[in-house]
């Protein structure tokens, strides 16, 4: 069982034109633009780049913007159903359940250069996704929903169905930059479990619904919200490195910290840091979280180079400043997460599926008592 490799480390399972990720480097491109250049385009330029391969003429940027508004609220049936779902449900299982059910009737023209229905129903998904966060941030509040808001610009009318209010213009540019970092990340566990349901044929809907729920794990896009709990706990910057090395010493690991596709650094964070740092000046809350959080950057940076490892920041471990200075609980993080790779998700359903073949891998056999392993002694006491 030793030689088996369970979590797929460095096994090639396909090809992509989406995105490079160049980890031993620390690089990151969309489409053969580097992602330092795509932080300064419009949210959507970058969706139908990613999409679909090109820039966008200024025709199709802004066709592509009237059709995510055209789809963007939710009708009767979609609110009713989520009327229905209990208070308590977490928004990434909110969005897995509704995601299969949602009305994917055409209410506006687009027409995409490749992908056809499976572009044109991913795109539904996509214009919905924000919608579904926020009615269901404010019906958890006790506040109305839906809050309906026409800007074509999707980050921007997002941010305003959270509170009623115009956000400002730093506000909108921090959060639809910290949106661009996480629309697509090769084949991460999201995505490949995306291209799994599509092999089945699946439809793209029932992609995106499996994509999520993987997402979903701490040890995925879950990795947002624990990072910021952590830091929040810790309480302040001075008390991060005592923190850090009791969980270390327990055996625990800090989340956020790492990412195994870049051995030096993950740009996106070298990126997000500075971006955190700006939306949370002159909130005293927000700076104090922010700077623990760059003290348990430090604090842990120092601790497990003592143990002969260089981990450094991922995205997720400033991505929770961001969204925390912006009004979002903790567990509204990784949703807000699947508002961008979404996008990513799609543009893999439209490059795979012409290609798609049933995958399948095969699991050696092993007896009942090799396959326990460590845990056959604990299981002799019970």
């Amino acid at each position: 069982m030793n030689d088996i490799n369970i979590g797929l480390e460095g096994v090639v399972v396909g090809r992509t034109a989406i995105s490079r990720v160049d980890g031993s480097r620390g690089r990151l491109g969309y489409r053969g633009h580097d992602i330092t250049e795509l932080m300064g385009r419009p949210f959507v330029q970058v969706a139908w780049l990613l999409l679909f391969g090109d820039l966008p003429s200024p025709r199709q940027e802004q066709q592509l913007a009237h059709f995510l508004l055209a789809h963007r609220h939710l009708n009767e049936h979609e609110q009713a159903l989520l009327a229905a779902l209990p208070l308590a449900i977490h928004p990434m299982l909110v969005l897995q359940s509704m995601v299969p059910v949602l009305d994917l009737s055409l209410k506006a023209d687009l027409t995409p250069p490749v992908g056809g229905d499976d572009a044109l129903h991913g795109l539904i998904i996509a214009a919905r996704l924000p919608s579904l966060v926020a009615a269901w941030f404010n019906r958890q509040a006790d506040k109305p929903w839906p809050l309906r808001c026409n800007s074509l610009d999707p980050n921007r009318a997002f941010l305003k169905s959270l509170s009623g209010r115009e956000p400002n213009t730093l506000a909108v540019d921090v959060f639809s930059k910290t949106q661009i970092l996480q629309m697509e990340h090769s084949y991460n566990a999201g995505t490949f479990a995306g291209r799994v349901a599509l092999s089945t044929r699946a439809p793209i809907q029932s992609s995106i619904a499996a994509s999520i729920g993987t997402l979903s794990g701490s040890l995925h896009g879950g990795a947002d919200q624990a990072a910021l709990e952590f830091a929040a706990a810790v309480g302040e910057p001075t008390a991060a490195e005592n923190a850090v090395q009791k969980v270390l010493l327990e055996g625990g690991r800090i989340m956020g910290m790492g990412h195994r596709e870049y051995s030096t650094v993950d740009p996106r964070a070298t990126l997000l840091k500075p971006l955190a740092r700006s939306l949370c000046a002159g909130d005293t809350d927000s700076q104090r979280l922010l700077q623990t959080l760059e003290a348990v950057e430090a604090a842990s940076i120092k601790a497990l180079q003592g143990r002969q490892k260089n981990l450094r920041a991922n995205v997720e471990f400033y991505k929770g400043a961001v969204f925390h200075a912006l009004g979002l609980p903790s567990h509204y993080f990784t949703a807000v997460f699947a508002m961008a790779r979404v996008y990513g998700y799609v543009a893999h359903a439209i490059e795979f599926r012409p290609q798609a073949r049933l995958i399948r891998p095969r699991a050696e056999y092993c007896a009942v008592e090799d396959s326990l392993g460590d845990d056959r002694a604990r299981l002799g006491k019970l």
